[in-house]
């Protein structure tokens, strides 16, 4: 960080960042490689980019209560389950190098994101199998995968969550993409707190970019509502490949 360019940066790339996320996309995509373009190292710029990220929760909430009537069960249900999963990835990165899962990581956001394509196929032969729509097992292990993984590290969090709930609970891609904002954002509530007290976190950097996330985040589902649900899929999916080829070049951002 060296000055007003910097600030400008990191809030100009949170903008983008929180509407991308928020829509369906992957914040990260744009947010991390701004912390590190503006001289963080990766592991400040990892945790800088987790706590930033908190400010979508309440901006992505406020815009998606059309989405949420009805899912209050739903939420109370599987929140916790996320939150818990987010502390275990923060745990997990403050013991362990950020590298260790580098090579593993693109090739399970490609994976998310191709599942995506195949997310009406997928989700109809899950119904036939679970006609209750609980999503068995898959729903809970899959969520305290993704919430670990989003405490740790997080990119492509938000694609593999969204894939998880459109093929076990949710078919319609809008209101699946504002459950997947909701624990996304519980998890990553808890990593922050966890990083606020026992980890470096660079709140000088954590202050521009939380604040574009915010503003970006009441605009993000408001833009998924409108978009056709085949053009934000396809939207969604060329972004994560996207990210998945930037991870595999360049394992730290």
């Amino acid at each position: 960080m060296t000055g007003l360019g910097d600030i400008a940066l990191l809030a100009g790339a949170g903008l983008l960042a929180g509407v991308v996320g928020t829509a369906g996309g992957i914040t990260s995509l744009i947010s991390y490689p701004a912390l590190l373009a503006v001289g963080l190292p990766a592991l400040s710029a990892n945790v800088a980019n987790i706590v930033a990220l908190v400010a979508c929760w309440p901006g992505s909430a406020l815009a998606s209560q059309p989405e949420l009537v009805g899912h209050g069960l739903w939420l109370r249900r599987w929140v916790p389950l996320s939150a818990l999963g987010g502390a275990a990835g923060s745990l997990l990165l403050l013991s362990t190098p950020p590298g260790v899962f580098a090579r593993v990581v693109p090739f399970l956001v490609a994976a998310g994101s191709l599942a995506l394509l195949a997310q009406p196929r997928l989700a109809a032969r899950h119904q036939r199998g679970h006609p209750s729509g609980a999503g068995g097992v898959v729903l809970p292990l899959g969520l305290i995968a993704m919430s670990v993984y989003n405490g740790y590290f997080g990119a492509g969090s938000g694609v593999m969550t969204l894939a998880l709930l459109l093929i076990t609970s949710e078919p319609h891609l809008a209101t699946a993409n504002a459950l997947k904002n909701m624990v996304i954002g519980a998890g990553t509530l808890i990593s922050a707190a966890a990083f606020a007290v026992f980890g470096p976190v660079d709140w000088t950097a954590v202050a521009p970019l939380g604040l574009g996330m915010f503003v970006g985040s009441t605009l993000g589902p408001r833009i998924a509502r409108r978009l056709p649900a085949t053009l934000l899929r396809w939207l969604v999916v060329l972004i994560g490949i996207g990210l998945a080829i930037q991870l595999w070049i360049n394992p730290n951002g």
